[in-house]
C-alpha cells in the first residue's frame, strides 16, 4: 500500500511508560476517527504521523514515504493542535492564514488574497484585520482550521477540534470536514461528529480495542463507559 497512512510494528515509550507496543495500522479511508479515554494514545498517534515524535521501534509511512523526523514537504500532511495558541504564530488573522499559501510558493500578495477569499466565502470577511488576541478560544480554532485548509495538505490531522466550539461551531466544522478534499483524521471525545465516519478506531492503553464503522464503534465505546460507571461502588 502506498496511498494513505501506515504504522508498522510501532513502539513508542516515554520514560517508563509504554504508549504503543508493536502497533500495526493501515489508514486509507477518507475520514477516520480516533476515540478512547484520556491517555489512550490518540494525540500521540497524530504526533507520530506528522513527525513530531519518533518511535523507538517500527515505521511510520505517509503515502509510502517514511516519516523520519524531518519536516514534511508542503502539501503532504498537517496537524491542527488541540490548543490553538500552540499553533498560531502571527498577530492577525490575515497573516496567519497567508502562511500556508506562502510556504507553498505563493507571493505575499497572492497569499493574502487567498486568505481574504477563504474568509469571504464563509461570511467572515471582517475577520481579516482582527488581532488573534481579540478572538475567543473557539474562534481561534476556526482560524487554525482555515489555516490548515489554505495550506491544503493531502492528509489533515485534527486533535480534539471540537473541544472549544459551541453547537453552531461544531456544525460548521463538521461540514468543513465533510467537504475537505483530503484525508482527515480526527481525535475526539465528542462522538457525535464521528458517527458517520468511514472508520473509527477505539484506542485503549495504546492498543486497538475496536475498529470499524463510526456508528458501531462509537456505540460500543459508549456502552463500555456506561458499564464502567454502573460498576463503580457507591460513594
Amino acid at each position: 500500500m502506498k496511498a494513505g497512512l501506515r504504522l508498522t510494528d510501532l513502539t513508542l515509550r516515554r520514560g517508563q511508560t509504554t504508549v504503543f507496543e508493536r502497533l500495526d495500522l493501515a489508514l486509507t479511508e477518507p475520514r477516520v476517527g480516533l476515540i478512547g479515554d484520556n491517555g489512550a494514545g490518540k494525540s500521540s498517534l497524530l504526533r507520530l504521523l506528522c513527525g513530531l515524535e519518533q518511535p523507538q521501534g517500527g515505521r511510520v509511512e505517509v503515502d509510502g514515504t517514511v516519516v523520519d523526523g524531518t519536516p514534511p514537504p508542503p502539501g503532504r500532511i498537517g496537524l491542527m493542535f488541540q490548543n490553538p495558541d500552540e499553533q498560531i504564530i502571527f498577530p492577525t488573522v490575515e497573516e496567519e492564514l497567508a502562511l500556508g499559501p506562502q510556504a507553498a510558493g505563493a507571493s505575499r500578495r497572492d497569499a493574502k488574497a487567498a486568505a481574504h477569499e477563504a474568509l469571504r466565502r464563509r461570511g467572515l470577511a471582517d475577520w481579516a484585520p482582527r488581532a488573534i488576541a481579540s478572538l475567543s478560544h473557539g474562534q481561534r480554532q476556526f482560524v487554525c482550521w482555515l489555516a490548515l485548509d489554505l495550506a491544503a495538505p493531502r492528509v489533515r490531522l485534527l486533535d480534539e477540534p471540537y473541544a472549544s466550539l459551541d453547537l453552531p461551531g461544531q456544525a460548521w466544522l463538521r461540514e468543513e470536514i465533510r467537504r475537505a478534499p483530503a484525508q482527515v483524521l480526527v481525535s475526539s471525545h465528542l462522538l457525535g461528529p464521528l458517527r458517520d465516519f468511514d472508520r473509527v478506531i477505539w484506542l485503549e492503553r495504546g492498543a486497538v480495542r475496536a475498529d470499524g464503522a463510526g456508528a458501531e464503534v462509537c456505540a460500543a465505546y459508549e456502552a463500555d463507559v456506561a458499564r464502567r460507571i454502573a460498576d463503580r461502588p457507591p460513594c
